[in-house]
């Protein structure tokens, strides 16, 4: 956070990030359910007063770490989809090579993914409204944003699609949700011949629904 930004509760940007980053792993490792206030104090080092001035509570502790390490995820996965899908010239190969960079940005990221692990198993005791931002800023609107991609690629004619929303939803789930279903968001990673297997194997599913050839 740039020094110039106030915290919405009057406190300091470096005590709020300290208790971000505290909170990331104390709610990763314990749960939402389970963590509590002075667990996350203790890790940051700082006073449950602290705590309280920057948030106000506990829900809105856990949902500012979940957007923002949400935002960090998406930012990422937005600078590997600008280096490998905005040119193409191998199209299947192009896009094998994104869906490895994209898998291993899982690893860059464990306590934000540790998190995500949470919300998967605590659904229903976390506030919906808290659900509900998560959702619509983190992975699984991923497809989304990788859409215009396709569309674009599309229009060179290297892809054919009538609805590119559903077509980045198909590679997604081909390829990335495979992995992580697999490794439990980077927890027990695979051997990386087995990740390039699964990647490759994917694309090829995916060219041969959409390639130019598949209509």
């Amino acid at each position: 956070m740039a020094a110039q930004e106030r915290d919405p509760y009057g406190g300091r940007p470096d005590k709020r990030q300290a208790i971000v980053l505290a909170a990331r792993k104390v709610f990763g490792r314990e749960g939402y359910s389970r963590a509590g206030v002075d667990a996350i104090a203790a890790e940051a080092g700082v006073s449950k007063r602290t705590i309280y001035n920057h948030f106000g509570g506990k829900e809105q502790l856990f949902q500012s770490v979940a957007l923002e390490g949400a935002h960090e995820v998406t930012a990422a996965i937005k600078h590997i989809m600008d280096r490998h899908l905005r040119k193409v010239v191998d199209v299947e190969q192009d896009l094998i090579d994104f869906t490895l960079d994209r898998i291993a940005a899982v690893t860059a990221f464990p306590d934000h993914f540790a998190l995500v692990r949470t919300i998967e198993a605590e659904a229903g005791r976390i506030p919906p409204q808290i659900l509900k931002a998560w959702v619509e800023a983190g992975p699984q609107t991923a497809h989304h944003r990788l859409a215009p991609y396709l569309r674009r690629i599309s229009e060179q004619g290297l892809l054919e699609m009538d609805d590119a929303d559903r077509a980045a939803s198909h590679l997604t789930l081909l390829t990335i949700t495979d992995v992580n279903r697999r490794t439990f968001y980077g927890l027990l990673p695979l051997p990386q011949p087995e990740v390039t297997e699964i990647a490759t194997n994917g694309v090829r599913a995916f060219m041969r629904l959409y390639g130019p050839e598949a209509k």
